[in-house]
């Protein structure tokens, strides 16, 4: 049966087919999916989860600040959570609780307006709270494990599971927890602050931000993951590739971590380039370089 006859009929948040999702990532690339979901409330993802078909794939995007969708789309189910996981409130005893759609720069400011000292590294990441859980996302010398607390999930069957410190299983830029579960909201714990110093050092991150990377640009942030005790960037550079170009991607002149996507490019000259770099650095140092984007979907037919 196509996803298109099946009966979600049960369902309350905005269901379309052959969806556009070039609108939903940053680089502003990509085909559609055969579905996009945007449940209104743990409730209604449970329901769809239980609804859809075992055998559809199913992937979960937040601001699409890391991803890059190939061309031929996604054949699945997309699923990206709605308001009711964008709440943030300040609770007792340094606590911050967060949905998992909730923006990290939105987190950080609301916790330098509360004096919660902690959160301002999440200033510096462009994505939302589920990313930072899944990537234990970090910047500035700061990583999402170093305030983690708690988090609520629910996997792949529509059971909610709850995980602490242990259970998620932090490591650089990865977490253990398993690919279905969809992460719904974290308990975060800072400590006490002044207000106007965390702005300050906000203010700084920003400023850092605006001066070394392409941040007004249609990139996907970092581009692949720093080898032990090395730089990305650096080897990049030592490949001679700041300023490469493949059809309409080039690798930023500011910051040679970063991939462009320039009007025209497709999601395959992004792959190509990427490819390309991961290639020369590896002929150049030997070292193998992992993609920090995440790329999904299928290649144009």
């Amino acid at each position: 049966m196509a996803l298109r006859d099946h009966d979600f009929s049960s369902l309350n948040g905005a269901l379309q087919f052959d969806a556009p999702l070039a609108p939903l990532s940053w680089f502003r690339v990509g085909g559609p999916a055969d579905l996009l979901f945007t449940p209104e409330n743990e409730e209604d993802l449970i329901a769809f989860l239980k609804a859809l078909p075992r055998d559809v794939p199913i992937l979960t995007i937040g601001l699409g600040s890391n991803l890059l969708i190939r061309d031929g789309g996604f054949r699945g189910a997309v699923i990206r959570l709605g308001k009711a996981f964008q709440a943030i409130s300040i609770e007792t005893d340094f606590h911050l609780r967060a949905g998992a759609q909730a923006a990290d720069v939105k987190v950080a400011r609301m916790a330098a307006e509360a004096g919660l000292a902690g959160f301002s590294f999440l200033r510096g990441i462009p994505g939302t709270i589920g990313g930072a859980l899944r990537m234990n996302g970090g910047a500035y010398g700061g990583e999402t494990k170093d305030i983690f607390v708690s988090a609520r999930g629910v996997d792949r069957e529509g059971r909610i599971h709850h995980f602490d410190h242990t259970a998620m299983g932090f490591s650089y830029r990865h977490t253990s927890v398993p690919d279905d579960v969809i992460f719904t909201e974290a308990l975060f714990k800072g400590h006490k602050g002044d207000p106007a110093k965390i702005l300050e050092e906000m203010n700084a991150i920003t400023e850092a931000r605006s001066s070394t990377q392409p941040v007004n640009t249609r990139t996907g942030g970092s581009t692949f993951r720093n080898p032990p005790n090395m730089k990305a960037w650096e080897l990049v550079d030592q490949a001679g590739l700041r300023g490469h170009c493949i059809g309409g991607a080039e690798i930023s002149k500011l910051h040679t971590n970063f991939l462009i996507a320039h009007e025209g490019a497709k999601a395959a000259d992004i792959e190509a380039l990427g490819e390309e770099t991961r290639r020369r650095v590896k002929e150049m140092t030997g070292i193998d370089l992992e993609w920090e984007i995440k790329i999904v979907g299928e290649p144009a037919s």
